[in-house]
C-alpha cells in the first residue's frame, strides 16, 4: 500500500508539473460554460446569419438545449482531449526509461498500472464533476432544471464510459510502445463499437450507448433500467482491461 501511495502521489505531482491538470480544469471549464451559453444564444446567431427575406419561428430555448449541448461538447470534444492528453501515459515512460530504475528498486510492477489507472480516474472524475457544475449553475440562471429527468444517472453513465476509455488507453499504452498505437487501439474499438451497435440484440449491452443516448434519459424516453446492461458490460470490461494491462505488463520487457 505504501508503493501503491507514493506511485500515485508521483503521477500527480507529475501531472501538477506538467501542467496537464491545469489544461483539463480549464478545458472542462470552458466546455461546461459554452454549453448553456450556446443553447441560449442559437436562436439569436441563426436568425443573424438568415437572409432578410427567410424568416424562422424558432422555439425558445430551454434546459434540454442546454444539456443537450453539454453531452454533446463532452463526446466531441471532451472525451477526445482526455484521450489525448493520456495517449502517452505509458509510452513516455519506456522511452525515457523512467520506470526501470523504480522497478529495480523494488516496486511491484502492478503498483504502476493502478496507480497511473487511479490518477487519469481522480483527474478525469474532478474535470468532468467541475464541467458539469458549471453547465448545472448557468442552466439554473437561465432556465430550470425543474423539467429535466435523471439528470444525474445521465451524467453517471457518460462517467463510466470516459473510464473504459482510460483502460482501453492505458491497456493499449501496455501493448504498444507509441503513443499512436495507443490511440489507434482505443480508437479502433470505440469504432467497433458504433459497429456493434448496428446489430439489433446487442444494443442494450453495448457500452457506446453511455455516450449517445443520455438525451433520451433526460427526456425520460428511457429509464435508468435500460442503460443497466451497458453500465455491467462496461463495469465488467473496466475490470479485465485492468487486470490484462497488469498481466501483460508483467511480462513486459522494458
Amino acid at each position: 500500500m505504501k508503493a501503491y501511495m507514493a506511485f500515485t502521489k508521483k503521477e500527480f505531482c507529475g501531472c501538477l508539473r506538467t501542467y496537464k491538470l491545469l489544461i483539463i480544469l480549464i478545458v472542462f471549464t470552458f466546455i461546461g460554460m459554452i454549453s448553456p451559453i450556446t443553447a441560449k444564444i442559437m436562436p439569436d446567431i441563426i436568425d443573424t446569419f438568415m437572409p432578410d427575406n427567410i424568416h424562422f419561428n424558432l422555439p425558445e430555448p430551454t434546459a434540454f438545449d442546454a444539456w443537450a449541448q453539454f453531452f454533446k461538447n463532452m463526446t466531441q470534444m471532451g472525451l477526445i482531449i482526455l484521450v489525448i492528453m493520456f495517449s502517452g501515459i505509458m509510452t513516455k515512460e519506456y522511452h525515457q526509461g523512467t520506470l526501470i530504475h523504480v522497478l529495480t528498486k523494488g516496486l511491484p510492477r502492478h503498483v504502476v498500472i493502478l496507480s497511473k489507472f487511479t490518477m487519469t480516474v481522480v483527474l478525469w472524475t474532478v474535470s468532468y464533476l467541475l464541467c458539469f457544475l458549471v453547465t448545472y449553475a448557468y442552466t439554473l440562471y437561465f432556465w430550470s432544471n425543474d423539467t429535466v429527468s435523471n439528470l444525474i444517472f445521465s451524467v453517471m453513465c457518460l462517467w463510466v464510459f470516459g473510464i473504459l476509455l482510460l483502460a482501453l488507453l492505458l491497456l493499449g499504452g501496455v501493448l504498444f510502445n507509441n503513443t499512436y498505437g495507443s490511440l489507434l487501439f482505443t480508437g479502433g474499438l470505440v469504432v467497433f463499437f458504433m459497429m456493434l451497435n448496428l446489430i439489433q440484440g446487442f444494443q442494450k449491452y453495448n457500452p457506446i450507448n453511455l455516450s449517445t443516448h443520455n438525451m433520451s434519459l433526460l427526456k425520460a424516453v428511457k429509464t435508468a433500467s435500460d442503460f443497466m446492461p451497458a453500465i455491467i458490460v462496461s463495469s465488467t470490461m473496466i475490470i479485465v482491461t485492468i487486470i490484462a494491462a497488469i498481466m501483460i505488463f508483467n511480462k513486459k520487457q522494458l
